[in-house]
């Protein structure tokens, strides 16, 4: 399929050569475990760049890495295992939700075979950090899930913002996704709660290893180097509470 909306597109830098990859989402959200676990992925497993989000709808920010300008929302891309990621340097405004939505779905999603979300959720107690739910979409993802070893989410709820709506639209589009909702810190970026999520369900569900230790040694300094992207997305999740919700939201 391809995006009609001029607002927002896919740039590819590469071809694709991985064979049914997983796309594994990790734009910030609470706690910002989705951010800081697929950051680690990226990094672990080699990812090289598969292209840059573009629209007219983020931020007006410049983001650069070891002193190299770089697009906000990016794509990686690797053969083995067969893995994409999804990442940003910014949180996604509600402004821009649904356009980016539209171009993983239009512009993205033939080429991956299933997608994983991740979503955080408040945890009450420190005891509760680390611990992982999943939702799927249809029944041979759900029974993938339980043979990772990973609790099927009980009752109802709802997944708000850019997490929810990506999921949503794979949903209607009939394309396999699981969310896994990680209980982490609310206020502050939480290393140990993305390691818990890479190792208790990430690795089992994807089928891959990630060295992990690092986001316990570097805790920290990635909580300083993350610190801003929380109080942005603090802003926004304010903005997007203020709305009529009901049932459990998580982010």
């Amino acid at each position: 399929m391809s995006n009609d909306d001029p607002s927002v597109r896919l740039e590819k830098t590469t071809e694709l050569t991985a064979e049914s990859p997983t796309l594994i989402e990790g734009l910030p959200g609470l706690g910002l475990v989705a951010s800081i676990a697929v950051d680690q992925i990226t990094k672990q497993l080699g990812l090289e760049s598969h292209g840059n989000i573009v629209s007219e709808d983020f931020p007006p920010v410049t983001s650069f890495h070891d002193g190299r300008v770089r697009d906000t929302v990016r794509v990686y891309a690797g053969e083995d295992p067969a893995v994409m990621t999804l990442q940003s340097d910014v949180p996604i405004p509600p402004s821009a939700v649904e356009s980016l939505s539209q171009c993983v779905l239009n512009d993205l999603a033939d080429e991956f075979d299933r997608a994983v979300f991740l979503a955080g959720a408040p945890a009450e107690s420190k005891e509760q950090i680390g611990e992982v739910i999943g939702v799927a979409t249809d029944d041979e993802l759900e029974e993938e899930i339980i043979e990772a070893g990973i609790t099927p989410a009980e009752g109802t709820g709802t997944i708000g913002g850019v997490t929810g709506a990506l999921v949503n639209d794979c949903y209607h589009a009939g394309i396999p996704a699981a969310v896994l909702i990680v209980r982490s810190h609310p206020y502050i970026p939480d290393p140990a709660a993305a390691r818990d999520v890479i190792e208790e369900a990430l690795e089992p569900l994807v089928k891959f290893e990630i060295d992990t230790q690092e986001l316990l040694d570097q805790s920290d300094k990635i909580q300083q180097q993350k610190q801003q992207i929380a109080e942005q997305l603090q802003q926004y999740q304010q903005e997007e509470n203020e709305r009529p919700q009901t049932g459990g939201m998580f982010q």
